[in-house]
């Protein structure tokens, strides 16, 4: 008898201790600021060391801006570089660094924008401010400066560095 109103006991204790615990609210930390900056760093560096490791392997002749843009003239233009402001149409096509590749002017159209206004990725906008009218040039962009950590909901998934292949076809200077 002792025996079973031990086990009863122990039974009792352990149900009452358990629904002590699942009302307890899960105690949560804040992150702090320096946390997330240092996050942060470790993901750009991860990205940046992607970026170089494939134009190594590509033998690639890019050089990368302070923002972390990478870029390459493949053919000259002529005339005005483009400035803010001024209104471009360019062909194009972004790939992933699989070579994967997400959109392309072929299938949608030249793209026109007024630079400096948004509507496009801050590493396009950077780039097309080294070209002139006829330039043909490739960009090189970690996810920073490209869609971020979401991505864009269609085609390019959360933290993709993209490659853009550009011509820059039509240049409108502001006046």
């Amino acid at each position: 008898m002792p025996y079973k109103l031990l086990v009863q006991v122990l039974v009792l204790v352990l149900l009452v201790s358990c629904k002590i615990q699942s009302n307890e609210k899960p105690q949560t930390r804040k992150v702090t600021s320096e946390e997330l900056i240092s996050v942060n760093r470790y993901m750009v560096g991860q990205d940046a060391s992607a970026i170089k490791d494939y134009v190594e392997r590509n033998d690639l002749k890019m050089i990368e801006t302070n923002t972390g843009l990478w870029y390459e003239i493949n053919e000259n233009g002529a005339g005005d570089f483009v400035q803010k402001k001024d209104v471009v149409k360019i062909a194009y096509e972004v790939s992933l660094l699989d070579g994967t590749t997400c959109y392309s002017s072929d299938s949608l159209g030249l793209q026109s924008f007024k630079v400096g206004q948004g509507g496009v990725v801050s590493g396009l906008e950077e780039g097309i401010l080294l070209l002139q009218k006829g330039t043909k040039a490739t960009f090189i962009m970690p996810p920073h400066r490209a869609h971020g950590l979401v991505g864009d909901d269609d085609k390019v998934p959360g933290r993709s560095i993209l490659i853009y292949k550009v011509e820059l076809i039509d240049l409108k200077k502001n006046k």
